[in-house]
């Protein structure tokens, strides 16, 4: 029951005092005396100078009523707070607010639940009340740290509890919209208030989660004022959704030391879902700045468990896929690079293990180990993957060529990827790891040209990973091969090598072969041929292997072939069919065989393709022969897990071959320039036979120790013979380096031939016979000394050089020309 004092004591009292007593009644029961209200109401509005007085009284009178535990009379005094500060809009309700807050920390600061709620839902009042100008001094750290608090309410009332959290949520939403707004009262987003706001948010949204998968999906006609998860999220998404530049980061740090402190990597539905929200809540322009911190929350757990690892890339996958669609920003290079370290660093590990267990020979939990680290590897190339296709043709042409350069191959140093501490199981692995992620960085690129797909910076180091010994290998690059040639999605009616009985039926779909589509193959058909040729005779080859072998030479024919690579196509099958036959390579009855069969079913293919009557029937009479004598010579049958197969091939009648005068005949009769035919296909031999492993020193390096001179007798070998010793060793080793000089001069003169334009080439021979034109001129001038004998020779000198007396009838000036 409020003081009374007498009537008069009352009269001497200030008007505002009296004013702000007659709104309390006797009995708080009755609550506000709304007449009072009015007045006081009316006199704070004619007098807005007495505000500070009004609500420093309403404080003082508060405050006695908490401590005194008067609810009743608290209620009265907030409610008349909230109607006055409604009611009044001027300049001097700034002292009025001072007061208006100290009363509603007061209430936050008891002990009692419905207080602190009626504080909450005062300063929620407030904060929607938009001021004329902005108070520079006024701060919230108070109310930032109590709203946090509450929001973690462990009440033993599970209703109250949730009362208390959700007050504490809402004020939390309040501090937001009343701070954010101004830019230049930004302490809001300083790290010690987002230490708190975010993690509180995320505290709430986890409960409710954790409690909804024990009972089941929520109702669907919950009121979201009602839920703490529903309300902490659309706080979260108010928070991010004004976050700027400058503080963006402030706001997703906390996100990771909660995921973190709670250990929800794993499983990581939670961490997805936060980072989903956060995603679709900022501005896009800013998405690579969350992409930044989960690469750099990454680096920072590389040494954790890998099913953390793999729940933060997993994390990373949602937050690329939402942004790529969007603004990425320059993070583009830093994202693969991070991946593929991390990628390194699995194997690594992976290896390790390995090691590990081979010393100790104890296998305790090792499967487990290596399962989780498959899982990171897996989880790292289908973000890869999925980033990557999501990109525009012009970068991720960009990340094929980075990925490309990362590809250790054996006996060469041009990859930036360090493989030391790998060994030679843990290289394979990485290397399997970055041409899948390269595989599906390609899956869906569609370029123009073969040119934009394939420039030679890539193709050159693609085509040497498929010189590399292990099948596997060889069968990614043939389809990230596949991923680029493939422009009209013909590849999937090419799965599998088989006999087409009509190529029609699988209506293929091709175009008319573009200018830089014949100048590409021009340029690099003879390299293709050559990949091909040799992969064909790799003695390690699957199944699958011939048929993505298969599939290559008919992609070749459908997207890049017109007549001349047609003929070159027809020479490399006819090669590879004698390659079977005669077995210089000594291979095993089984890939002989599946050489065959591939030769078999690509002239099949290409007979229909190119549509010539009499090659059409040559190629089926060849094949109805096998079919009958020799049925392990095509695809249907070699494949099968039983499957007879010959002792030899030499004793087979020329009928089960296809014959290259048959197939010129066939051809040149429908007007093909079949001259090539006739000359057989050989592979050229350049450096990248090299980079094979199969190759031992011995074949690398070849030392001479027999140094003698060209022109010693035969029988005085072994007295010219000089004594093997380090300078001899030294002086061989030197004349083999200029060998091999020699050699790679030779080898760019071939490669320029085979691949310069031909206007470079033919500007360049006509600079060198104009040198000729000279050279000749200076001959002629040469000082000619009359024979001496009647016989009619004649010596020729010039400069400090005599040459031998020739005859002058036999004398031909063109050959002057040749020195």
């Amino acid at each position: 029951m409020p003081t009374r004092v007498c009537c008069c004591c009352s009269a001497l009292r200030p008007r505002y005092k009296r004013l702000v007593d007659n709104i309390f009644p006797e009995d708080p029961k009755d609550g506000l005396v709304k007449a009072d209200m009015e007045k006081l109401t009316f006199y704070a509005v004619s007098a807005p100078e007495k505000l500070d007085r009004i609500g420093s009284y309403l404080a003082e009178r508060l405050t006695r009523d908490v401590v005194r535990h008067r609810s009743g009379y608290v209620l009265i005094a907030m409610e008349a707070l909230d109607q006055l500060l409604m009611a009044c809009h001027s300049q001097s309700i700034k002292p009025f607010v001072e007061s208006f807050l100290h009363m509603v920390a007061k209430l936050l600061e008891s002990g009692e639940p419905k207080l602190q709620v009626l504080g909450t839902n005062s300063f929620v009042k407030f904060a929607n009340i938009e001021e004329d100008t902005p108070s520079y001094h006024r701060r919230y750290d108070f109310f930032v740290s109590r709203f946090s608090a509450m929001c973690h309410s462990c009440h033993s009332d599970p209703e109250i509890r949730t009362e208390i959290r959700i007050a504490g949520i809402r004020g939390i939403q309040g501090v937001v919209r009343k701070t954010v707004n101004d830019e230049l009262r930004a302490t809001i987003w300083e790290p010690q208030h987002m230490d708190k706001i975010v993690p509180s948010l995320l505290f709430n949204m986890q409960k409710i989660e954790d409690i909804d998968s024990r009972m089941g999906p929520p109702s669907p006609t919950a009121d979201k004022e009602e839920n703490p998860s529903v309300l902490a999220e659309d706080c979260l998404r108010e928070l991010l959704g004004r976050a700027t530049f400058g503080n963006m980061n402030n706001a997703v740090r906390p996100v990771f030391a909660h995921l973190d402190h709670h250990k929800l990597w794993d499983p990581n539905e939670f961490a997805v879902h936060c980072f989903k929200i956060i995603m679709y809540s900022i501005q896009a322009q800013y998405s690579h700045h969350v992409i930044q911190e989960i690469l750099g929350h990454l680096d920072a757990r590389k040494k954790d468990s890998p099913r953390v690892r793999a729940g933060i890339i997993q994390v990373l996958l949602e937050a690329v896929a939402i942004a790529a669609k969007g603004s990425i920003g320059p993070t583009v290079l830093e994202v693969f690079n991070t991946l593929l370290k991390h990628l390194r660093l699995s194997v690594e590990f992976e290896a390790n293990d390995l090691h590990e267990e081979s010393v100790s020979s104890v296998s305790v939990n090792t499967g487990s180990k290596d399962n989780d680290e498959k899982i990171v590897q897996n989880a790292i190339i289908q973000t890869i993957g999925f980033f990557g296709s999501n990109l525009p043709d012009y970068q991720r042409s960009e990340i094929m060529m980075f990925i490309m350069g990362k590809v250790p191959v054996f006996g060469t140093s041009s990859h930036t990827l360090d493989i030391s501490q790998l060994g030679d199981l843990g290289t394979r692995r990485i290397q399997i790891m970055l041409l899948r992620s390269l595989l599906m960085v390609t899956s869906g690129y569609k370029a123009k040209t073969i040119v934009t797909a394939l420039p030679g910076s890539f193709l050159d180091p693609l085509l040497s990973s498929s010189l590399m010994e292990d099948y596997e290998l060889r069968q990614l690059v043939l389809e990230v091969m596949h991923n680029l040639v493939d422009r009209h999605d013909n590849r999937a009616k090419l799965r599998g090598i088989r006999i087409i009985p009509d190529v029609a039926d699988l209506k293929i779909k091709r175009e008319k072969i573009c200018r830089q589509d014949t100048s590409f193959m021009k340029k690099n058909g003879q390299q293709l041929y050559r990949h091909i040729y040799l992969g064909c005779k790799e003695e390690d080859n699957v199944q699958k292997n011939y048929e993505l072998l298969y599939t290559s030479l008919a992609l070749v024919t459908i997207e890049l072939a017109n007549e001349e690579v047609v003929i070159d196509l027809i020479r490399l099958a006819i090669a590879l069919q004698d390659s079977a036959v005669i077995n210089e390579d000594n291979l095993p009855m089984f890939h002989r065989c599946g050489i065959m069969a591939l030769v078999a079913a690509y002239l099949n293919f290409v007979s229909q393709m190119i549509a010539v009557p009499a090659f059409c029937q040559h190629v089926s009479k060849v094949i109805e022969i096998r079919t009958i004598e020799a049925p392990y010579f095509l695809p249907e049958h070699i494949f099968r897990d039983k499957c007879m197969l010959p002792k030899s091939l030499e004793k087979h009648d020329k009928n089960l071959y296809f014959l290259t005068n048959k197939i010129a005949e066939s051809l040149g009769g429908s007007g093909y320039g079949v001259e090539r035919l006739s000359v057989p296909y050989v592979p050229q031999v350049t450096d990248e036979d090299r980079l094979s492993r199969r190759k031992s020193i011995v074949d690398t390096v070849s030392i001479q120790v027999d140094i003698l001179p060209n022109s010693a007798p035969s029988d005085d070998v072994a007295n010219n013979t000089e004594e093997i010793t380090f300078e001899a060793l030294k002086k061989t080793i030197d004349t083999n380096v200029m060998e091999e000089q020699e050699k790679e001069k030779r080898r760019l003169v071939i490669e320029k031939f085979q691949k310069a334009p031909f206007e470079e080439i033919a500007a360049q021979c006509e600079s060198k016979a104009n040198l000729l034109h000279d050279r000749l001129a200076q001959i002629l001038e040469l000082t000619i000394r009359p024979p001496p004998s009647p016989s009619g020779t004649l010596t020729i000198t010039s400069g400090h050089a005599q040459y031998q007396s020739i005859p002058v009838y036999e004398m031909k000036f063109p050959d002057l020309c040749v020195y």
